[in-house]
């Protein structure tokens, strides 16, 4: 008896094709903000929701702290934006288990829920209000 061709898994290396093109696209990124330095003026633009009402924005220096991160630095990454390297360290865990059961075969469901998508949204929020208060200075970029 043998195995149709339609349903036979495809190799290992054609399955890992998507998680290491994100990789790389990933890579490439961090790559060019490792080289161009956020911290000198001219080369990124300027956060629109800063410059406008003077408020910090969840994502304000956040390529600061990718350029730190890329560098090393990781106080200063924290420094420049926590959350984000949170972010840093959630995609590299997800992007591990991903290739890991890819390589096994089996496919990656992440499946949010209301509550934590709404514990997500709640994490952000106080985030942000919090960098922008008197007492989470610490959290400005």
């Amino acid at each position: 008896m043998t195995a149709e061709p339609g349903n036979a898994a495809p190799p290992v290396l054609t399955r890992l094709l998507v998680p290491a093109g994100l990789l790389a696209s990933v890579a490439g990124a961090f790559a060019y903000v490792g080289a161009v330095d956020p911290n000198e003026p001219g080369h990124y633009p300027a956060c629109p929701l800063l410059r406008l009402t003077g408020v910090y924005c969840p994502g304000c220096g956040g390529l600061r702290s990718a350029h730190a991160f890329v560098h090393g630095d990781f106080a200063a990454a924290l420094g420049a934006n926590a959350l984000a390297v949170a972010g840093y360290v959630l995609f590299a865990a997800v992007w591990t288990v991903w290739v890991v059961r890819t390589v096994r075969g089996r496919p990656l469901r992440i499946t949010l829920g209301t509550a934590q998508l709404w514990g997500v949204g709640v994490l952000v929020t106080v985030f942000t209000v919090a960098r922008n208060l008197p007492f989470g200075s610490w959290l400005h970029p």
